[in-house]
C-alpha cells in the first residue's frame, strides 16, 4: 500500500541536507525508540523504514535519482489538485509492506499527522475484524496499531486542548479510551487518557455553560459535568479529590467563575442542593440566588427561605446584613433593624447611616442600600438578570406580594437574629414552599393592614432618593388607598408603623410644612453627603467570606475529630498505655488542616491558570542559574512561541522570557505573522544537555540544549504546510533582568 512518506520526512531532514547531516539523523532516529508497550515487530517496522530512507538518501546515485522522482512526483501531484487556484504542495508517497504499516504509522504519529494514522490505522483494524488479518501475528498487529490510534486520539485531543477547543479535545480523548476499552489493551496509557479528561472537565463545563441559553442540550451537559466534580469533591468546599488539579481555593475561584454564565434558577438548583450536603459554601451562594429571584420576580417565598438557610450561617459568620435585606423583603422592619444592630460591616453600615439621617431608626437608608445593592451588584451574578432594572416600589405594589407578606403567621416575623444553636443545613428539613400558615392573620407586627386602609402613611416617607426612583411616590400612593401596605417608604420602609410614626413626629416637629416641603428639606439635607458615597459600600459576594465559611466548615470536622479522639483514647488508655499522646494527634491533625485551608485572595478567574498552562510569568534569578532554571527558562518560551504564534496574537507575552536582539526579533515574526493572518502550531521536545555560567557574574548563562519542534501553518483555516526540525542543537543566552531570567539570543549549533 502506499503512504503518504518520503525519505526525507522519514529522517527528518530538508531536501538539501549534507552527507553528514543525513548519517546523524539517521543514528539518531534509530536510537529514539517508540514507546515501550510497542511490540518488537512495531518497532523492527519502523527500523526497516528508516535503514530505507538511509540507503537510498546516503548513496549519491541514487539520492540523484530519486529526488528527480521526488521533485517530479511533486510538481504533478501540485498540477493535479490546484487546477487554476492556489493550492498547497501534496507530499509524495511511498510503498510499504504490510508489515510494514505499523511502522509507518508510527513515522506518521512522529510527525504529528494524527488525522492520517487516524484514518489508515482505523480502516486496517476494521479490515482486520472482517477475516483479512493480512501477514504476521494478527491479534500483535491489532494491538500495535490500536495503541498508535489511541495515542494519536491523545495527541490530538491535547493539540485541540491548547487551541482551547475543549469539546473537541474530550471526543478526541473519550474516542482513545473507548477503543483501549473495547480492545482490554493497555492498562497504562488509558490512565493516561482519563487523566487528561479529568483535568480538562473544568475547561468543559466553563465552554458549554457559557454558550447561548438557546443551546440547552450543551449547556445541561455542562452542569452535569460540574454535578460530577462536585459529587467526587465532597461538595464546593469539601476535601475530596476530582482529579481536575483544583485545590480548594482554585475550586472556589472556578465556582465564582462560572457564576456569571449561569441564570438565577441554574444557581438555586446547584447551590440549594449542595447546601443539604451540609456546605457552608454553597449555603451562602443559595442565598444570594434565592434573594435575586426572589426581588426579580417579586417572590417573597423565596426570601423566606433565604432567612432560614441565614440562621444556620449567622453562628459562624456576620450575615446580619444579608438577614436585614430579607427581613426587609418580608416586610419586617423591626427585625430589619435589629439585625443591623448586630453587623459588623462597617462600610455598608456607615451608608445606611448616612443616608438615615433625620430618621429614628436606618430603614430610609437600609432601603437605598437594598436596592442598589440587589440591582448593580447581586444581580450581576446572574446570566438573566445582567441589566434587569427592579425596585423595591414594584416589588411592594405587587399584590401578590403583600398577600404573601399579610399571610404569614406570627413567628415568622418574630426570629431571634441572635439565635445561633440552628445546625447547618436544618432549614431544609422545613418546607421549602414557605406557604401561608392558618387563617388571614392580622399582620400586626407592623400594623400595615390598618395603615393601608386608612392611607395615613402614603405620602410622607420620600427621605431617600436614588435616581428619581422615591421621589414622588408620596402623592401617588395617596392617590390609591388600596395600593397595599408595603408600597412606600422607598418601596420597603412603610412597610412597618415605626415608619408611620417617623412620619407623624416629623410633621410635628416641623408645624406648617407641607407634604413637598419637608421631601425637599430631607432629600436637601441627605444629597450632599450622598455624592461621595453614592458608588461606595455595596459590595458584591464577598470571596473572603466563601473562604472563611470553607475553613469553619474544616474546623468544625476537626473540632469534632479532636472531641472523638479525646474519648477514644480515654477508652483505650484504661486497657493499655499508649506510646502516641493525644497532642501529638491534634497537633498532626492542626499540621494536615492548615495546608487545606484556602489562603488567599480569590479575586481572579482561574481558568487562566489551569493545566495546560498558558504562556505567561517568568523564572525568578535568585543566583546562578541551575539547570532546572535553564530547563523552565526554555520551556516558558517555548509555551509562549506556541501561544503568540497559535491563534491568540499577544506579542506582549514575549517580554515575559524575552529580551534585546531575541525580543525585537520575535515581536516583528509576530506582528508579521497577525498581518498576514498565519496561525502556526508547535508542538516541542526539549532536553537540557549543559548550563555554563558566562565569566566571573551569575548574571549570564548559557544554555545548550536539543530541541524537536514540530510546526502545522494554517492560513485562513487551512493548513498550508508542515515543517519538522528534530533534535535541533541550540545555544541559548540568558542574562538576569527584573530579578529575572531572560533570553537575550539564539543559535543553532549543528
Amino acid at each position: 500500500m502506499r503512504i503518504p512518506l518520503d525519505y526525507y520526512r522519514i529522517l527528518g531532514l530538508p531536501t538539501q541536507a549534507t552527507a553528514e547531516q543525513i548519517q546523524q539523523a539517521h543514528k539518531d532516529r534509530t536510537m529514539q525508540l517508540p514507546r515501550r508497550e510497542y511490540s518488537e515487530p512495531a518497532i523492527a517496522a519502523r527500523r526497516e523504514l528508516l535503514d530505507e530512507a538511509y540507503s537510498v538518501l546516503s548513496d549519491e546515485a541514487a539520492r540523484e535519482q530519486y529526488d528527480q522522482a521526488f521533485l517530479q512526483q511533486t510538481a504533478t501531484l501540485s498540477q493535479r489538485f490546484g487546477r487554476g487556484k492556489k493550492a498547497a504542495p501534496q507530499p509524495p508517497s511511498i510503498t510499504v509492506e504490510d508489515h510494514q504499516l505499523i511502522g509507518a504509522l508510527l513515522l506518521l504519529q512522529e510527525l504529528g499527522e494524527y488525522e492520517l494514522v487516524l484514518d489508515l490505522g482505523k480502516t486496517h483494524l476494521t479490515k482486520m475484524k472482517s477475516g483479512n488479518p493480512g501477514v504476521g501475528d494478527a491479534e500483535m498487529i491489532a494491538a500495535d496499531i490500536s495503541l498508535t490510534v489511541a495515542l494519536s486520539y491523545l495527541e490530538l485531543g491535547r493539540e485541540q486542548w491548547q487551541q482551547s477547543h475543549y469539546e473537541e479535545a474530550a471526543e478526541a480523548l473519550e474516542a482513545g479510551e473507548t477503543l483501549l476499552l473495547q480492545e482490554g489493551l493497555f492498562a497504562g496509557v488509558r490512565g493516561e487518557v482519563r487523566s487528561d479528561l479529568y483535568r480538562l472537565r473544568p475547561y468543559r463545563v466553563l465552554e458549554l455553560i457559557s454558550q447561548p441559553t438557546e443551546a440547552a442540550t450543551q449547556r445541561q451537559k455542562g452542569i452535569l459535568i460540574l454535578n460530577e466534580m462536585l459529587q467526587e469533591r465532597g461538595g464546593i468546599d469539601g476535601s475530596g479529590n476530582d482529579q481536575s488539579g483544583l485545590d480548594t481555593d482554585d475550586f472556589l475561584r472556578f465556582i465564582q467563575q462560572l457564576r456569571d454564565y449561569l441564570t438565577v434558577n441554574e444557581q438555586q438548583t446547584l447551590f440549594e442542593q449542595e447546601a443539604r450536603r451540609p456546605s457552608a459554601v454553597a449555603s451562602y451562594l443559595a442565598v444570594y440566588a434565592l434573594m435575586a429571584q426572589g426581588f426579580a420576580e417579586q417572590k417573597p417565598d423565596l426570601a423566606l427561605r433565604a432567612k432560614k438557610i441565614l440562621s444556620g450561617l449567622s453562628s459562624r459568620q456576620d450575615v446580619h446584613l444579608e438577614q436585614s435585606v430579607c427581613a426587609l423583603m418580608l416586610g419586617q422592619t423591626e427585625e430589619a433593624n435589629r439585625a443591623l444592630e448586630f453587623s459588623q460591616e462597617y462600610e455598608p453600615l456607615a451608608f445606611i447611616r448616612e443616608h438615615s439621617q433625620g430618621s429614628p431608626d436606618l430603614l430610609p437608608g437600609l432601603c437605598l442600600y437594598a436596592e442598589r445593592w440587589l440591582q448593580d451588584e447581586v444581580f450581576p451574578n446572574f446570566r438573566d438578570l445582567k441589566g434587569q432594572t427592579t425596585t423595591l416600589k414594584d416589588y411592594f405594589a405587587n399584590p401578590d406580594v403583600q398577600n404573601y407578606l399579610e399571610s404569614l403567621p406570627a413567628d415568622a416575623t418574630a426570629q431571634d437574629w441572635r439565635n445561633a444553636g440552628v445546625e447547618m443545613g436544618s432549614a431544609w428539613n422545613d418546607d421549602r414552599q414557605a406557604a401561608a400558615v392558618g387563617t388571614a392573620t392580622t399582620y400586626t407586627t407592623s400594623g400595615t393592614a390598618t395603615l393601608a386602609a386608612q392611607g395615613q402613611y402614603s405620602s410622607e416617607m420620600t427621605g431617600v432618593e436614588s435616581n428619581g426612583h422615591y421621589d414622588g411616590y408620596g402623592d401617588a400612593a395617596a392617590t390609591n388607598g388600596n395600593a397595599g401596605g408595603l408600597v412606600a417608604a422607598g418601596g420597603a420602609a412603610m412597610a412597618g408603623g415605626a415608619a408611620v410614626a417617623y412620619a407623624n413626629q416629623d410633621a410635628a416637629q416641623h408645624p406648617g410644612e407641607t407634604r413637598r416641603q419637608r421631601r425637599r428639606r430631607r432629600v436637601k439635607g441627605s444629597s450632599a453627603s450622598r455624592r461621595g458615597a453614592a458608588a461606595g459600600p455595596l459590595g458584591s459576594i464577598k470571596i473572603g467570606r466563601l473562604l472563611m465559611l470553607a475553613g469553619v466548615g474544616l474546623l468544625s470536622l476537626w473540632l469534632i475529630f479532636a472531641l472523638l479522639s479525646q474519648i477514644f483514647g480515654w477508652i483505650s488508655g484504661l486497657g493499655s498505655d499508649s506510646t502516641v499522646s493525644q497532642g501529638d494527634v491534634q497537633s498532626a491533625t492542626v499540621t494536615k488542616l492548615a495546608k487545606n485551608q484556602p489562603s488567599i485572595s480569590l479575586g481572579e478567574p482561574v481558568i487562566e491558570g489551569l493545566t495546560p498552562p498558558e504562556a505567561a510569568g517568568s523564572v525568578s534569578a535568585s543566583g546562578p542559574l541551575s539547570e532546572t532554571d535553564a530547563q523552565q527558562v526554555i520551556d516558558l518560551w517555548l509555551r509562549t512561541k506556541a501561544e503568540v504564534f497559535g491563534g491568540k496574537p499577544n506579542a506582549e507575552l514575549l517580554k515575559n522570557v524575552l529580551t534585546g536582539d531575541a525580543l525585537a526579533r520575535w515581536a516583528g515574526e509576530a506582528q508579521l505573522s497577525e498581518q498576514d493572518g498565519t496561525e502556526v502550531r508547535y508542538q516541542h521536545k526539549l532536553a537540557i544537555n549543559e548550563v555554563k555560567s558566562e565569566g566571573q557574574t551569575p548574571d549570564a548563562a548559557s544554555v545548550t540544549a536539543t530541541v524537536t519542534e514540530l510546526a502545522k501553518y494554517y492560513q485562513g483555516g487551512e493548513l498550508t504546510r508542515n515543517r519538522e526540525d528534530r533534535d535541533l542543537k541550540v545555544r541559548y543566552d540568558l542574562v538576569k533582568e527584573d530579578n529575572s531570567w531572560k533570553i537575550k539570543g539564539m543559535n543553532v549549533i549543528n
